[in-house]
């Protein structure tokens, strides 16, 4: 009974290896995301004014703008990692996976840029 062994055989490396800093990219973006949530939660549970004039009020403070869109863009770019994943895993056309890849790129500049727009409008 002979067993075959493949001592030495070379291992085949693909992808773009982005493994551990996509990794971190994802736990730090969902770190911020959770740490607004919960600034959020506090801020509704603890307040009294569910108008507009409460909610623009609550807007109307700079760090709270900065939080808010600090959070937007790692929801953005959380979302990036995933979609480029998906792309890279299940679409094999390179053309088309670029194409899809271009356009979550400029979706996604899009809404950070309408984000932008709407909570400096306020």
């Amino acid at each position: 009974m002979a067993i075959s062994k493949n001592i030495g055989a070379k291992r085949l490396v693909v992808g773009a290896h982005y493994g551990f800093r996509d990794w971190l990219a994802q736990r730090a973006t969902a770190i911020i995301m959770g740490v607004y949530t919960i600034i959020l939660l506090a801020v509704f549970l603890g307040g009294r004014n569910f108008s507009y004039e409460g909610w623009a009020g609550l807007f109307a403070h700079e760090w709270f703008k900065i939080a808010t869109f600090v959070t937007f863009v790692s929801l953005a770019y959380h979302v990036w990692v995933g979609m480029r994943d998906v792309w890279m895993d299940y679409v094999k056309p390179v053309v088309l996976r670029l194409l899809l890849q271009v356009a979550t790129i400029a979706w996604l500049i899009g809404c950070a840029g309408y984000a932008a727009q709407i909570l400096w409008r306020i």
